[in-house]
């Protein structure tokens, strides 16, 4: 009995299934148009070629670059500190002004350094004095010497103290050179033109004329300023092959994707690889005029060695990793697609130089579709074609609403004479 339960129960399983298939299979009144035309689409799509957009690759002057990443330095920046102690009098300056070598920026007091200088000058004018009358001494004594009025002993002592009042004499100039330095040190003035920083000592405070302590203010210059950037060992080679031609130029860009704002020459290469990171250090000088750039800043950096005249040049959405290195989709004969393995020289913005693989003229598929295989054949798009089919049957629709539009009033007639 159970088993005669179980063959009924499979055998009702298997009449369903097969009345479904039937069901799904048995042609709708009206449908076999429709179902003509799905079977036309499906083998459309099946063996019909993919539409798929491209480019050729084209041939035209391209830079050979060296990008790196750079630090703005000043080319010249300075601690201004006192060089004698007193309470700063006045500050001459704002807080970041461009000043000019030799500009007065602080005022210390000067009354202690003004009474030395004084009290040096009036020593001065004495051993001046003391010198002129041993001189005259000397010269009184001289005749008496010859006619023995007096003796060999007396003279010797007045030659003896003029030559020790023009030792005098000497060490009194001294001082006053020295208390007249002193005097200057009271007016601090710009070692250099540049920038000025923060200022870190108020009128009214005691400054001192020690090393270590805190500068009063620190100036950089701003017109022209250093780049410093690192470079791998092994495109030193290349560094150095190109840095006494004219057309090799360095460009400062603080956006990659922006525009130059400055440009210079090497000026530095250091004399030796950095065993840490194997990298060279160089230098650029650039004109900062504008003061595009500011000390201390990152930017980057650019080095254009030389312009290769025929470079071979793809977009860059062309270009697909894998596990052989970078290749495109290019269209070959008869439009089938191949598969191409390129070998990638550099990247500039969104193209890509291409060192082998590729020659210009050669069709390279941009807009990759997902059943694009080696093989496939493919049908270019045309932009131009489509945005004419867009414009015509824009132009269709607004002409059938203004027919539309038209035919309303002449239906709306005979309402109004009915009337």
């Amino acid at each position: 009995m159970k088993r005669l339960v179980m063959v009924l129960l499979f055998a009702v399983i298997g009449a369903a299934v097969a009345g479904g298939y039937w069901y799904w299979q048995k042609p709708a009144a009206g449908d076999g148009a429709g179902k003509s035309e799905k079977a036309k689409g499906k083998g459309k799509g099946r063996g019909g070629p993919l539409t798929v957009s491209a480019v050729q690759a084209v041939a035209k002057p391209m830079p050979v670059l060296i990008d790196a990443v750079g630090t703005v330095e000043p080319e010249q920046s300075v601690q201004v500190r006192a060089q004698v102690s007193g309470v700063l009098q006045a500050v001459q300056f704002k807080e970041g002004d461009k000043v000019k070598a030799g500009q007065l920026l602080f005022q210390i007091d000067p009354r202690t350094f003004q009474a030395q200088y004084n009290q040096a000058l009036a020593a001065l004018a004495r051993d001046k004095a003391q010198l002129e009358n041993a001189k005259a001494q000397q010269q009184r004594l001289e005749p008496l010497l010859k006619r023995e009025f007096i003796t060999r002993q007396e003279y010797d002592v007045a030659v003896t103290s003029t030559k020790s009042l023009e030792a005098t004499l000497q060490a009194s100039q001294a001082q006053v050179e020295q208390a007249r330095i002193q005097l200057d040190f009271a007016r601090i003035t710009a070692p250099i033109s540049g920038r000025t920083g923060q200022l870190s000592v108020k009128p009214g405070n005691l400054v001192g004329a020690s090393g270590g302590g805190v500068p009063l203010v620190t100036i950089n210059s701003t017109d022209p300023v250093l780049v410093s950037f690192s470079i791998p060992e092994r495109q030193l080679e290349d560094i150095r092959r190109f840095q006494n031609e004219k057309g090799m130029r360095i460009e400062i860009l603080p956006d990659r994707a922006g525009a130059p704002v400055a440009t210079g020459k090497l000026v530095f290469v250091d004399n030796t690889v950095t065993p840490q990171t194997g990298t060279v250090l160089l230098k650029t000088r650039v004109d900062n005029s504008k003061e595009a750039i500011w000390p201390g800043q990152f930017v980057n950096v650019r080095v254009v060695l030389t312009v290769e005249p025929e470079a071979v040049v793809v977009p860059e959405v062309a270009v697909q990793p894998g596990q052989d290195g970078p290749f495109v989709y290019l269209i070959g004969a008869e439009d089938k697609v191949e598969i191409r393995t390129v070998k990638v020289s550099r990247q500039i913005g969104s193209e890509v130089v291409i060192a082998s693989g590729v020659s210009a003229g050669d069709r390279i598929i941009t807009d990759i579709p997902q059943a694009l295989r080696p093989g496939s054949t493919v049908k270019v798009a045309d932009p131009a074609a489509d945005g004419e089919k867009k414009g015509k049957g824009k132009g269709k629709g607004k002409k059938g609403e203004n027919k539309g539009a038209e035919a309303k009033p002449a239906e709306a007639k005979p309402a109004e004479a009915a009337k």
